[in-house]
């Protein structure tokens, strides 16, 4: 058996660290991008990050407390709604606009209540039950409106609320969000609640 010379069992370290500092060059060449690839990387990473927030905006989202009225479907945002009370001991008040209908006695609060078809000048049409009052509040202003039925809480997209179509002309469109599926009217509960008309103050003893 033949055997290797001390000489030729040596190892070349410098040759060794040679070709490790090679490789290393080349990974770093290879996963190191260049210029225009570092502008690309950076642009997508941009939009990437713009993309949740465009998203969010375009997602708006509203709540909305469904009501019926004279066969007619309403909503109002639920951030304006108190409370829903039965309609009872309806006392009218004269000397008041024809759409105040009266006022109610929530606990000791004197109440007025509106009938937002005569608000909005609309034709009265259908049969109506008039059981319900939804009662709006503002940090200083509160009043019902009318209902027939609760259908119930509805979360819906801001866009899916559209200008109100031309067969609605008549309407006060300053008190309107617009109008969302299947016709339902969503009332724009800020501006109702801003208006002095509506409210009657008055008080009585518990």
């Amino acid at each position: 058996m033949k055997t290797s010379s001390p000489a030729a069992r040596a190892i070349d370290w410098p040759e060794v660290h040679r070709r490790l500092e090679g490789l290393r060059q080349l990974i770093e060449q290879e996963w190191t991008p260049g210029e225009a690839q570092t502008r690309h990387i950076l642009k997508a990473r941009a939009q990437a990050l713009a993309r949740p927030l465009e998203t969010a905006a375009a997602e708006q989202q509203i709540e909305l407390i469904e009501f019926m009225l004279a066969q007619e479907t309403y909503a109002v945002q639920s951030s304006f709604v108190r409370e829903v009370h039965p309609l009872t001991d309806l006392t009218p008040l004269p000397c008041t606009p024809p759409f105040v209908v009266g006022i109610v006695n929530v606990r000791g609060e004197i109440v007025s209540v509106i009938d937002i078809k005569k608000f909005f000048d609309l034709p009265q049409k259908g049969l109506t039950e008039l059981n319900k009052v939804i009662i709006l509040q503002s940090s200083d202003m509160t009043f019902g409106i009318l209902a027939d039925l609760i259908v119930g809480v509805q979360t819906i997209a801001m866009s899916q609320v559209q200008p109100p179509p031309p067969t609605l002309t008549g309407i006060r469109e300053a008190y309107l969000l617009g109008v969302a599926q299947d016709r339902m009217v969503v009332l724009d509960a800020a501006k109702l609640l801003s208006d002095r008309r509506i409210v009657v103050h008055e008080t009585v003893s518990t």
